[in-house]
């Protein structure tokens, strides 16, 4: 099959976000080409939230019942455990609109959605096996990149510009020379699957459990539970010399599962380590290149609110620079523009983790004996665990499909 040497717009990255901005920007009649590095999106533990805000952008680009289609759970309310105390932290059944629910599907079946959607389009073209090497550039203004692609050989992309849509750690970032301003964090992350044939199931879907020196969230995914296990920061080979018996007894006590379920975790090999960063650039762009989503501001793990935000920032991208990119006038303006449309979301939003890293961070050095005041306000007033559904499944200033895209 022959690609094109050129395009309008070049994503780097088949996450949510770029697979998001290739769809919108094609459907805008704009020549765009998406490089993903793997062969396929089957990626274990990634996020697999498609929050309120998400499935109403669906619906306004006609892609609501494919979506519907697709194997999903319906998360309704988040609760947690603490000091003996079980309270709802957030009820999205509550909030308003259609969607009164975070859908729970594998990533890869909703990235499959949006590249079936995209390819439908003459504009848009996917490059699997095509990882990322490097930028071209000119007088200081980037103009293509460099791939290598799924026959090892090095290719170059010409372009008027680049969407760095390469999540946490994106090389395009780096290669552009953008480094993100980093925060201190409490905490690692280990992620696992746990059979849920002889588990009790729980009421709630999403159940995090704080303990003294002991924090953990398990998420009901049908078969299996989704299971993240806190470590403080940096102990990761600490804590595996410990062996994985601590590890299976700690979790059968922390969720009262009988010590059968936890059988399935053989080996430290079925834990995974989240290296667990949270940080934003100061300036989200160069000349011809863009960042987006965790490529611009890497988010906690808490609340699974990274997709929502990578995706919102991929729909104001597409709206304000698609009539720039068709009129070839695009300026470094055009791209400050996204930046300071998404500027005040991502800054809230992190503002808001930084609440709930205190309470992570108190849970794992032991100092954890009651409830939090704020969280006891939300138990006892029903309507503020609506405002905390909002805020984590809609978010601050939600993206409305551009008119050139809507179904």
């Amino acid at each position: 099959m022959q690609f094109p040497s050129s395009t309008h717009c070049c994503v780097v990255g088949g996450g949510p976000a770029g697979m998001m901005a290739g769809l919108l920007l094609a459907r805008a009649g704009i020549r765009v080409t998406v490089l993903e590095k793997h062969a396929d999106f089957l990626r274990d533990f990634r996020g697999d939230t498609v929050h309120p805000a998400t499935l109403r952008l669906l619906d306004q680009l006609g892609l609501g019942e494919r979506f519907a289609r697709l194997p999903h759970r319906k998360l309704e309310h988040m609760r947690m455990h603490i000091a003996d105390r079980t309270i709802t932290v957030a009820d999205f059944r509550r909030i308003p609109g259609r969607h009164r629910y975070i859908a729970m599907v594998p990533q890869w079946d909703f990235l499959d959605l949006l590249a079936t959607a995209a390819l439908e389009q003459p504009t848009f073209t996917l490059r699997m096996s095509a990882e990322f090497t490097g930028l071209r550039t000119e007088s200081g203004r980037v103009t293509g990149v460099e791939f290598r692609n799924r026959d090892g050989r090095l290719e170059t992309l010409a372009t008027d510009l680049v969407l760095a849509c390469d999540g946490r750690g994106s090389a395009t970032a780096a290669a552009a020379g953008l480094r993100q301003d980093l925060e201190d964090m409490p905490m690692d992350v280990w992620w696992l699957r746990i059979p849920t044939a002889d588990a009790p199931r729980r009421e709630s879907q999403v159940f995090a459990r704080f303990d003294a020196g002991r924090a953990a969230v398990t998420l009901d995914r049908g078969d299996y539970y989704q299971t993240s296990y806190l470590i403080p920061k940096g102990s990761d080979e600490r804590l595996r010399a410990r062996g994985i018996d601590w590890l299976r007894n700690d979790l059968a006590t922390l969720f009262d599962w009988p010590a059968d379920t936890l059988d399935a975790v053989r080996t430290w090999d079925d834990v995974k380590l989240l290296d667990v960063t949270v940080g934003r650039l100061p300036r989200w762009y160069t000349d011809g290149l863009l960042c987006l989503g965790d490529a611009a501001h890497t988010m906690s793990p808490v609340g699974g609110v990274g997709v929502n935000l990578a995706i919102q920032d991929a729909v104001a991208a597409a709206r304000l620079l698609a009539a720039p990119l068709l009129t070839g006038t695009l300026t470094t303006a055009d791209l400050a523009k996204v930046q300071r449309r998404r500027r005040l979301p991502t800054i809230l939003t992190q503002q808001s983790q930084r609440g709930d890293h205190d309470i992570l961070r108190r849970s794992l050095n032991g100092t954890l004996t009651t409830v939090p005041a704020p969280l006891r306000l939300i138990n006892r007033i029903p309507a503020l665990s609506a405002l905390t559904a909002y805020i984590g499944g809609v978010g601050l200033r939600p993206e409305p499909a551009p008119a050139f895209a809507r179904a």
